[in-house]
């Protein structure tokens, strides 16, 4: 048996999320079946792998603008086969897992490579917030213009650090209004080149809950009027979905989304992309940059860590602090200061 016929057979076997399985056909197709794809499966050795390797961290790569891929991605082909070899192992088609003893990079190398995320501070923040809702006074300005259309999403955004899925599968069912507090439960993923909405399954948690405060909650219902304007607008053409981000009545054409279905997570992505140039934000700042820069700005400001961690959903406070808490200089210092007033390190000497 060929390789490539080993990958095809495996792959349709393996289980994983859409989004997953979406990831390793592409490193499949790309990386790894033009390459080793008609060498034997029981030909394939750890030097060929680390060849594989080496060559896609060096030659230009049509699939990455003509740049060689980088160390994570690298690192992800070799997780792939190593999963492929290994089934192959129990199935007693090979001896042994030839990726067992490659050498793809290392996380050093990884983390070397990681290009280091933009923050706003929350001075920045708040001006951007004013911009947004700013209205632009033009003839038809009103609460359903172009001009503040995605005021609120953005706004959750910046005021939550929720992910960009979570916030666009975010549901009017799923809000708790007297407590401050919003479920995610679902989310919206792009698989292939479609946008779908299924249950969160990010980190495990399956009772995901953020606390917000009230001034969130009033843009909430600023949303929920501007989206009940849009259901009498477009009558039978609305689709409700209880989705509090959904696709609205603007621009709408023949094949396209229809208003009250989950956005396309691409288009938000573009849309926010001319908010950021129309704004002059920094080029590279993302819509997961005011997760960043939320954690970064919350430690900064002195809050307790585990609530930080707790309300961004992340795994531990102990994962929060290595990623953001390097930020904190100012923190650290007063913290040096204090430990050497308390044990009297100033009367040495």
């Amino acid at each position: 048996m060929k390789l490539g016929e080993w990958m095809d057979k495996w792959f349709v076997s393996h289980r994983v999320e859409d989004t997953t399985r979406s990831a390793y056909e592409t490193k499949i197709r790309l990386h790894i079946k033009p390459h080793l794809g008609s060498k034997k499966l029981k030909d394939v050795t750890d030097d060929d792998l680390d060849a594989l390797y080496r060559m896609l961290e060096t030659a230009p790569c049509p699939s990455n603008k003509g740049n060689p891929l980088g160390a994570k991605s690298v690192r992800h082909v070799h997780n792939i086969l190593s999963g492929a070899f290994e089934a192959a192992v129990t199935k007693k088609l090979i001896p042994v897992n030839p990726a067992a003893t490659a050498n793809p990079p290392t996380v050093r190398q990884i983390k070397a490579q990681q290009r280091r995320y933009v923050t706003l501070d929350d001075a920045s923040s708040a001006r951007f917030l004013e911009d947004i809702w700013t209205r632009c006074g033009q003839r038809g300005c009103g609460p359903l213009h172009f001009c503040t259309r995605d005021a609120p999403l953005w706004t959750t955004y910046t005021a939550t650090g929720v992910r960009r899925s979570e916030a666009l599968g975010m549901k009017w069912d799923l809000v708790h209004w007297e407590d401050c507090a919003i479920e995610l439960e679902w989310v919206v993923v792009e698989v292939g080149n479609k946008s779908v909405l299924r249950r969160l399954t990010k980190d495990g948690d399956d009772n995901a809950i953020i606390y917000v405060d009230q001034a969130l909650m009033g843009v909430l219902k600023v949303q929920q009027e501007r989206q009940e304007m849009w259901r009498e607008r477009l009558g039978p053409l609305w689709e409700d979905n209880d989705l509090i981000f959904a696709r609205d009545g603007y621009m709408l054409y023949k094949g396209g989304i229809t208003p009250g279905r989950a956005q396309d997570a691409g288009q938000v992505s573009a849309r926010w992309r001319s908010t950021r140039r129309r704004l002059d934000l920094p080029e590279r700042f993302r819509i997961h940059d005011w997760r960043h820069s939320k954690v970064t700005n919350d430690l900064e400001a002195g809050e307790n860590p585990v609530e930080v961690s707790a309300n961004v959903r992340h795994h531990s406070p102990g994962y929060t602090m290595a990623q953001y808490g390097k930020r904190r200089v100012e923190g650290a210092r007063k913290l040096a200061s204090g430990t050497a007033q308390r044990i009297g390190l100033g009367r040495i000497g």
